[in-house]
């Protein structure tokens, strides 16, 4: 098996075998503790061989620094088919979440394990927001006229 894609995002779709992500981050900022981030997804695109075909078990975990679980696991199986005789087989994953409270300040990790074994893991840095933050960096004009 090989992770194609494992991204934290505002949002993805799945539309006939195509991932669509919108808006993938890794910091969220956060005056006031306990935040509550109000929508979010995981998406995951992973490419299996004819020789994994059959039922795989899919766990992903999202923990704080200290490995507490900051929302129930998700724990499932999924049975990967191939429909025809290509040697590969890409499918999609997508974990849709809402109101994900994250209780302090720090690192946390999204971890993705399939039939027990670590896969990818993805930080989630959760921080005070910048006290000055800098302007954007200034884009640099098309080309001069002739």
């Amino acid at each position: 098996m090989k992770i194609e894609v494992f991204a934290l995002c505002d949002a993805a779709t799945d539309s006939m075998g195509k991932l669509n992500i919108l808006g993938t981050f890794d910091t969220i900022y956060a005056h006031q503790m306990p935040a509550v981030h109000p929508q979010c997804a995981v998406a995951m695109r992973v490419r299996v061989t004819r020789i994994e075909k059959g039922e795989h078990r899919i766990k992903i975990n999202i923990v704080d620094q200290d490995g507490k679980a900051v929302v129930p696991s998700l724990d499932t199986s999924m049975q990967v088919l191939f429909p025809d005789e290509q040697p590969s087989h890409a499918f999609n994953i997508i974990l849709n979440m809402q109101g994900l409270k994250l209780e302090k300040h720090g690192e946390y990790s999204i971890d993705l394990a399939i039939d027990g074994r670590q896969e990818a893991s993805l930080p989630l840095f959760v921080k005070d927001p910048p006290q000055n933050p800098a302007a954007p960096p200034e884009l640099p004009s098309g080309p001069e006229p002739l």
